[in-house]
């Protein structure tokens, strides 16, 4: 009885989970303007509107723009961080470590008022680089976390076999570590990657006239008529994630044959 019950939870909390995303196409390829049961009709017009129309495709330009530089600067500047927070021991590494992962915990909206009037207050004007800048800063935790394990699960005797064997540390470093800490880098650029494309509140402060994707869908909700077409934007970006995702347990699942690991059930 108590495992029936848990069950039926367990299918309740997923239902409530993904039927909003299980409805998004069914109403993106609906006909009728009002998002509601009983459906008009099938039709793609929404989706040729989505295409046709110059601002989205701006905003989906400066958001993939941000979205693929954040991922690159965060994944990089985790490499260091987490290799250095793994391997060597220096003064205030708790403090310093728990600093650069302050981000994870403080709410978006601190962060983008102190972003802005730092900015501000130094002369720097909002554009897609400010954007870029406060998405590197929140992500960074995300890249430190994933990439920590996977250092962390790295045999240490690999590397003293490729000192031995006359590698200097960044010679080893680029043909002995990174090939073994590849899933990890990957899972980071992805997860940084979704973050900052998803990432609403930091783009709303600094993004000044140049609208991110986020900060468009939320301009354009105040027109109902604008409601089908984003709906079937998100049918786009739904289907977009599922894609990444296949690429990257690709990778992971080729890492894992790689090094020998035992595969601990996919990307979370």
């Amino acid at each position: 009885m108590k495992g029936g019950g848990l069950r039926i939870y367990a299918l309740l909390y997923l239902l409530f989970l993904y039927a909003p995303i299980l409805l998004l196409p069914l109403f993106a390829f609906n006909s009728g303007t009002i998002v509601a049961f009983p459906l008009k009709g099938f039709t793609t017009q929404w989706f040729s509107d989505m295409y046709g129309t110059a601002a989205l495709r701006q905003a989906l330009a400066n958001s993939l723009i941000i979205a693929v530089s954040a991922a690159i600067l965060a994944t990089c500047l985790g490499i260091f961080a987490a290799r250095a927070s793994t391997r060597y021991k220096f003064p205030f590494k708790g403090g310093i470590m728990g600093l650069i992962m302050l981000p994870l915990v403080l709410p978006e909206i601190i962060v983008s008022v102190s972003l802005l009037v730092v900015l501000l207050g130094i002369g720097i004007p909002l554009s897609i680089f400010t954007v870029i800048l406060g998405h590197v800063l929140i992500c960074m935790p995300y890249a430190i976390a994933i990439l920590s394990t996977a250092f962390n699960s790295l045999d240490k005797s690999l590397e003293e076999a490729a000192y031995d064997l006359g590698e200097t540390r960044a010679s080893a470093f680029r043909l002995v570590i990174l090939p073994l800490v590849m899933p990890g880098i990957i899972s980071s650029l992805l997860m940084s990657f979704t973050i900052s494309l998803d990432e609403f509140i930091i783009a709303f402060f600094l993004s000044g006239n140049q609208p991110t994707l986020p900060t468009y869908i939320f301009s354009q909700l105040r027109f109902p008529k604008q409601i089908p077409m984003i709906l079937a934007l998100g049918t786009v970006l739904v289907a977009l994630s599922i894609v990444l995702l296949t690429i990257a347990e690709y990778f992971r699942r080729r890492g894992n044959a790689r090094t020998g690991a035992k595969s601990t059930g996919g990307l979370v």
